[in-house]
């Protein structure tokens, strides 16, 4: 019999890696995973940009071909074998790059999501004071000239009767009667005191990624506090991390509710409403191929499909736990967040909108500008300003910050996998070194050029790779592994089912998710202009390229293709 962990409790099946505690620990630790900023900033944006409600039929359709399929897959490969993301592929051993890669891009992912984490640590602790620091432009922490509640208006250079020229600004004009010509306009450079603080006084941002700058003193304080946060859940496993989610897991939907029932007394709450899912919808999108690939790629990345969570989560379950009803609930909590959350957020834009007398489209956000500055602005101009804001920078903590610990959970677990001898008995010093080198590691994201990688690393993680990686796993189970061995393993967890319950399944796995995925075969198709680089040598067969003009090599050819 194997040596029993320090870390497994009485009751666990495995008692060399242990089990989750309860069903509940593992439900909630899912939920919070999969639950995250994403919902919160992401989710709105696209209902909007793609026709309001009528982007909820998409995203149901890719919910039950893709999000269940593929989480039902994960969650089942990891709980059969009780092994992390790189030891799971003895599967089939050819592919044991596929978990190495989900590994790597994962702790690359985390070093961008944890300073996101410090920014709502540092917005929270500054939420503790009245009036808050961005409601106006005040000079102590930097605001300049550039800074102000409302635009300014535009200068016009007025070209005198003697010849001469003159700006002048509109009190002149209409003091005077005259109208600035066409062309003549000079715009004056504005921010508003929400974004300006952002910009000056958080990130400090210099002008471009080549000027690193200093360290950020008070974001890399706030960086350390955020892995302090995570290591001290994580020192146990799961066995801590299993408890701590009862509260970090569950808070977002309280603060969520509290939120929605002040934005919809808000006056022109229903504005905002009406623009995300009211009469606004515009069902003709539907025919367009975009909204079904948006739709595709927020369920691909919500769930964390082609990252390896999934698999190292569920690794801890008891062998016999059903994840096909874990799937079900999971998904479903899982996208009923996003649709709530979009209430939320647009019932507070409608708000702003009607403030600034702008139309809801022009006041929409999504991302960095919707949680640092859209909302914050909103929440200055409330009564009890401090309180909204702190309650909403408390749920961008707690969506990160369990995100985070499934994360870390994830690369903790392929070590121990790896080297259980030697790593097992000294769990917490290996939790405590991790932490450390993401700390150091995440420094430069803390520099006043700090944004900028964040954003670079944002763009190539969370891009074709953990596409490529998903298709990959899924050919790898599907056909190489056996579909039919596949769902025999399943079948001895959760017993037996009949053929009409595989069917959708296996249906989904072997057909339907690889041809929805074959989008790729847009980024491996040969660019236009490909061929010999002088036109003489281009000959026959790359003269005359039906997707390309004559020219062989001009930048106007790739953008027209592109568009």
């Amino acid at each position: 019999m194997a040596a029993a962990s320090e870390y497994a409790a009485e009751g666990d099946e495995n008692v060399e890696r242990g089990n989750w505690s309860s069903k509940t620990d593992y439900l909630l630790s899912v939920i919070g995973s999969a639950v995250g900023l994403g919902n919160v900033w992401r989710f709105p944006y696209l209902a909007y940009r793609n026709g309001g409600g009528a982007f909820l039929i998409p995203y149901t359709v890719m919910l039950a071909l893709v999000g269940m399929p593929m989480f039902f897959l994960e969650t089942s490969f990891g709980q059969f074998a009780s092994l992390g993301p790189i030891a799971v592929w003895k599967a089939v051993p050819i592919l044991q790059g596929v978990g190495v890669n989900m590994v790597l891009v994962e702790a690359i992912e985390i070093i961008s999501y944890t300073c996101i984490l410090a920014y709502s640590l540092y917005y929270l602790f500054a939420s503790f004071q009245s009036p808050l620091p961005w409601a106006d432009c005040f000079s102590w922490w930097g605001a300049d000239e550039t800074c102000s509640r409302t635009p300014k208006d535009p200068l016009c250079n007025l070209t005198l009767d003697d010849g001469y020229f003159e700006i002048v600004n509109t009190t002149w004009l209409q003091a005077n009667n005259e109208t600035c010509p066409n062309g003549s306009e000079i715009s004056v450079p504005h921010q508003g005191p929400s974004e300006q603080y952002w910009d000056k006084a958080v990130l400090h941002r210099t002008p471009s990624m080549d000027e690193t700058g200093d360290i950020v003193w008070y974001l890399a304080l706030c960086l350390l506090l955020a892995w302090l946060m995570v290591g001290a859940a994580l020192f146990r496993g799961i066995k801590s991390s299993g408890k701590v989610v009862y509260f970090t897991a569950t808070l977002p939907y309280v603060v969520l509710t509290i939120l929605l029932i002040r934005g919809v007394t808000l006056e022109g709450a229903s504005k905002g409403i009406e623009f995300y899912i009211g009469s606004q919808s515009d069902f003709s999108r539907l025919a367009e191929a975009q909204i079904w690939k948006d739709a595709a790629i927020q369920i691909f990345f919500t769930f964390s499909v082609g990252s390896g969570t999934l698999i190292a989560l569920s690794s801890y379950n008891k062998f016999h736990n059903n994840c096909y009803r874990d799937t079900i609930v999971v998904c479903v909590v899982n996208c009923a967040t996003s649709v709530f959350a979009g209430f939320v957020v647009f019932s507070t834009l409608g708000h702003m909108a009607l403030v600034k007398d702008k139309p809801v489209s022009e006041v929409v956000q999504s991302g960095f500008g919707l949680a640092f500055i859209a909302y914050p602005e909103i929440a200055a101009q409330l009564p009890w300003a401090p309180l909204w804001s702190i309650l909403f920078f408390l749920m961008l903590v707690t969506l990160a910050i369990d995100t985070l610990f499934a994360a870390l959970e994830k690369i903790i677990t392929t070590l121990l996998d790896r080297f259980p001898i030697y790593l097992r008995p000294k769990r917490f010093c290996l939790t405590t070194g991790i932490c450390m080198l993401f700390y150091l590691l995440g420094l430069v994201s803390v520099t006043q050029a700090g944004i900028y990688w964040i954003n670079l690393i944002d763009h190539f993680c969370v891009g074709w790779v953990p596409i490529i990686i998903t298709l990959l796993e899924l050919m790898g189970v599907s056909w190489l592994y056996g579909i039919n061995r596949f769902t025999k393993d399943i079948e001895m967890m959760i017993g037996e089912r009949n053929w009409l319950f595989w069917m959708w399944w296996r249906m989904c796995w072997s057909f339907v998710i690889p041809c929805l995925m074959v989008k790729i075969s847009a980024a491996c198709t040969s660019a236009p202009d490909w061929g010999p680089y002088l036109e003489q040598h281009r000959g026959g067969r790359y003269r005359k390229r039906p997707d390309s003009t004559d020219g062989p090599h001009g930048v106007q050819l790739l953008a027209t293709h592109e568009m």
